[in-house]
């Protein structure tokens, strides 16, 4: 692992890299993300009986979306062909937590992609259920997991 930041060049000037390059290979990021709130509110997500409706299923909705425009997000990110999104929902006691896996074939890896599905999931999740418990609170967003490409297979310990 290189201790040089990739996106600053000789001048120390913010670029984007150049993977011309790189051989397009299969990757995958899997992240994940937690979102605490009070019993009540997990029950009503869990059952659907949210005011605003079927929660789970826009927050899912949302993250997917989100991953397709990472590259608008977040400034020196290559716009990347998505080829799969997936957002599971775990609903717990009092929190749901989320996970993203995004896949695609390219030269340039999806981490990105999926830990910003994972926020906009948990970010929508918020929204729709502010109105039960605006004490929410957004935690532990990270990669799990990375495959492909130059630098190989990651996994969080």
């Amino acid at each position: 692992m290189s201790d040089r930041l990739t996106h600053i060049d000789d001048q120390g000037a913010a670029h984007m890299v150049d993977v011309s390059g790189k051989a397009e290979t299969v990757r995958q990021a899997i992240a994940t993300g937690r979102i605490s709130m009070t019993a009540q509110a997990a029950r009503a997500i869990a059952e659907g009986s949210a005011a605003k409706g079927d929660v789970l299923a826009v927050a899912r909705v949302a993250g997917i979306m989100a991953a397709k425009k990472t590259a608008e997000l977040i400034p020196l990110c290559h716009p990347l062909p998505i080829n799969r999104v997936s957002v599971d929902l775990e609903v717990e006691a009092e929190a749901v937590t989320a996970t993203a896996t995004v896949v695609t074939q390219g030269r340039t890896g999806v981490e990105m992609e999926a830990m910003t599905a994972v926020s906009v999931t948990l970010l929508t999740l918020y929204d729709m259920a502010k109105a039960m418990d605006k004490g929410m609170v957004i935690s532990d967003v990270r990669l799990l997991e990375k495959t492909g490409g130059k630098s190989g297979d990651w996994r969080a310990s």
